[in-house]
């Protein structure tokens, strides 16, 4: 990626919803995977490139529009046995800090608060780019994922197999790909 000028990057972004994907993956019966995503995420990011510790992050997800393709599994996902949706409709990720770890490389660490317990995380992010869209708006693409055991934010239920091992993993991979729009480039139209 081409060096940016500070002033480019710096400033408020909005997530573009509609190009954004805040998604998971946890091992089912010990063999396969399965993945899921929510598909009501809104997100804002503060840049500050010359000081990446004063930039922040906040992201919202509306619990209940998990979507794992499988609408039993779904609904499962969404009752109390899992994020208890009617109690607890978001889920929460609020950054303490930002560091740039490496060139495009940043260590988010924040809270991430599920079904009303919050635990600290640190989410490494990759600024994939930053360029102009068809419509004049600018955008920049982050990427990352991290590990974390689903029960530190009590989704404890469980099936154990005959054969040995768990239904599914405590281990969930997040996954996180951000497409934000510059707020002040907003006003030229959205693809």
């Amino acid at each position: 990626m081409a060096e940016l000028d500070a002033s480019t990057l710096s400033g408020e972004w909005i997530f573009d919803p509609d190009h954004t994907r805040i998604g998971f993956s946890a091992r089912h019966a010990m063999v396969t995977k399965v993945r899921g995503a929510f598909n009501d995420v809104d997100g804002h990011i503060h840049v500050d490139a010359a000081n990446p510790a004063n930039s922040t992050v906040e992201v919202r997800v509306k619990a209940a529009s998990v979507d794992t393709r499988n609408a039993q599994r779904d609904e499962h996902l969404r009752s109390a046995d899992f994020f208890d949706v009617e109690t607890y409709p978001e889920i929460v990720f609020t950054s303490s800090t930002v560091d740039e770890v490496e060139d495009n490389t940043f260590m988010v660490v924040g809270d991430l608060t599920i079904r009303g317990i919050s635990k600290q995380v640190a989410i490494p992010l990759d600024l994939v780019g930053v360029h102009r869209d068809a419509n004049g708006q600018l955008r920049a693409g982050f990427e990352g994922t991290r590990r974390v055991n689903r029960r530190d934010w009590g989704l404890e239920w469980q099936v154990a197999l005959d054969t040995g091992g768990v239904l599914v993993s405590e281990k969930i991979t997040l996954e996180f790909e951000i497409s934000a729009v510059k707020v002040e480039d907003q006003a030229s139209g959205a693809a």
